[in-house]
């Protein structure tokens, strides 16, 4: 797996995939006018092509009305998004990369996302817990950040970070093994 996040091994190893870790080391900056959808399945795909075959990378982003919401520099930023998201519906997109072989499978996923109007107590006391500073968007919907999200209209696993239907249905389709099919291993 081409990615450090700890909620993507979260998904897969509970459902029997053993994860050889290799996080790619590349650059994430949004290029000038690119799209969210775009801009997560190039990162997708520059993180599996440092990877040895079979690979899984994935991004997602948060966005809202045509602008991107990466990973907060630091709390100000974090503030800033949250309180953008604050009240509206956002949209969560991630677009996986699967590279078996020859063969490269691509896919983007898209969840629209619905917080409550959040009181500045609530976005501080949130940013406080640690929790922002290490997701897309400010926030992570599995966690303490759940309490932000008053609706949600698709994939709940996208929003966490990796469209698990999606991808297992692509797993099936290329032969690879299915869940609970080999030995759950952990670490």
């Amino acid at each position: 797996m081409a990615s450090a996040s700890p909620r993507r091994r979260m998904m897969l190893e509970p459902l029997g995939y053993t994860l050889d870790v290799r996080p790619a080391d590349i650059d994430e900056t949004p290029l000038p006018g690119e799209v969210p959808e775009v801009y997560a399945l190039r990162v997708a795909q520059e993180k599996v092509a440092s990877a040895p075959s079979p690979a899984l990378a994935a991004d997602t982003v948060v966005h809202l009305d045509g602008e991107i919401f990466g990973k907060p520099a630091d709390a100000a930023h974090a503030a800033r998004m949250l309180r953008a998201l604050s009240g509206r519906e956002h949209l969560v997109t991630s677009a996986f990369a699967l590279r078996v072989g020859d063969a490269l499978i691509t896919r983007a996923v898209t969840t629209k996302v619905r917080f409550r109007a959040l009181s500045d107590a609530e976005i501080s006391g949130y940013i406080a817990t640690g929790e922002p500073m290490d997701k897309a968007g400010a926030y992570g919907i599995q966690g303490v950040g759940g309490f932000l999200v008053a609706t949600i209209d698709g994939s709940y696993s996208n929003v966490v970070g990796l469209p698990l239907a999606e991808l297992l249905d692509e797993l099936t389709r290329l032969g690879l093994p299915a869940p609970f099919t080999m030995e759950a291993k952990t670490s």
